[in-house]
């Protein structure tokens, strides 16, 4: 019979497999982020205040390193990248800060910042870059019109996302590295709207960045859906005041894959307890029949129950 540590090194090499093609399967074929020069952005102040003038002088300053970031992008022949740069400089958008380099790092406002009364910090998941923004400005804009006037919808994609079919969705490593900008982000935020409530959103890998970054924040809700885990064994890991919810739509292939957590010699492979069952201990939401990238579709469940969340409110199919 074989040593006890060889068959755990095994169990653990085959888990570790099972959870790396768990999420790659579903999702063969996606596209690579475009690797295209960018010049370094202007440093940036602290967020002091959200009055008018304050934003507007830091929204030219956003608009002004997307600018640079196009003549970049002409200038290397990656058109379709340039074009999409275009589209970000409209004067209508708003961008706190923008990044093109390293597949790209922005914060855009959806709303009036300056007089909300409700905050929803939106962190995305894997394989969102300046290439695919699309789909989080689309996301962002369908919570924004559901949440109302007095409120904005804060797309932070303040980090360097994995790729799908990279190692990088299966360790923490990234999520780590990305929780300290999350965790000052919310907190210069906080200071700027004191009276605001604060929501964190999370999709998919960026509930691991928000599992990461949660220890301490001020924010009255995280909401994690389409979520693999939060790299905690427990809402109680997360070690915050906030309330912790956690949906799943029924056609989301996420809740296929082993919900398991391997130290390793470097890092550790999966994310732990599925966030949506009951040993997680979060207030799990009614998110409807979609998949994993419906949740923020206009007319759907959860939609609907992540708005009313982040407005205070109990999701339809709950009782307080």
């Amino acid at each position: 019979m074989a040593p006890r540590p060889r068959s755990r090194r095994l169990r653990r090499t085959l888990l570790a497999a099972l959870v790396a093609a768990s999420v790659a399967v579903p999702v063969a074929g996606a596209a690579q982020p475009a690797a295209v020069p960018a010049p370094a952005p202007a440093p940036l102040a602290p967020l002091r205040d959200t009055a008018p003038a304050t934003l507007a002088e830091r929204y030219a300053t956003g608009r002004a390193g997307i600018l640079a970031a196009e003549r970049a992008a002409t200038a290397h022949g990656d058109h379709k990248r340039a074009a999409g740069l275009r589209a970000m400089a409209d004067p209508t958008r708003h961008f706190l800060s923008f990044d093109g380099r390293d597949g790209g790092r922005t914060t855009e406002v959806f709303g009036d910042l300056s007089r909300a009364e409700r905050i929803a910090v939106l962190v995305p998941g894997s394989d969102t870059n300046l290439d695919s923004y699309g789909r989080l400005r689309a996301g962002a804009t369908a919570l924004q019109r559901q949440l109302g006037d007095c409120a904005a919808v804060v797309a932070w994609l303040g980090y360097r996302t994995p790729t799908l079919l990279s190692t990088d969705t299966v360790t923490p490593d990234l999520a780590d590295d990305a929780a300290p900008a999350l965790r000052d982000f919310v907190r210069e935020l906080r200071a700027a709207t004191p009276a605001a409530r604060i929501s964190l959103l999370c999709h998919s890998y960026g509930s691991v960045v928000c599992g990461s970054a949660a220890p301490g924040l001020d924010v009255a809700d995280i909401v994690v859906f389409g979520s693999p885990g939060t790299g905690r064994d427990n809402a109680a890991a997360l070690r915050t005041r906030a309330t912790v919810w956690a949906g799943r739509g029924a056609d989301d292939w996420i809740g296929d894959i082993p919900h398991a957590r391997i130290p390793l010699s470097f890092t550790s492979v999966g994310f732990g307890t599925d966030p949506v069952s009951p040993e997680f201990g979060a207030r799990v939401f009614p998110a409807g029949d979609g998949g994993h990238s419906d949740y923020l579709k206009p007319g759907s469940l959860s939609l609907t129950n992540i708005a009313r969340i982040a407005s205070g409110l109990t999701p339809e199919g709950m009782s307080r």
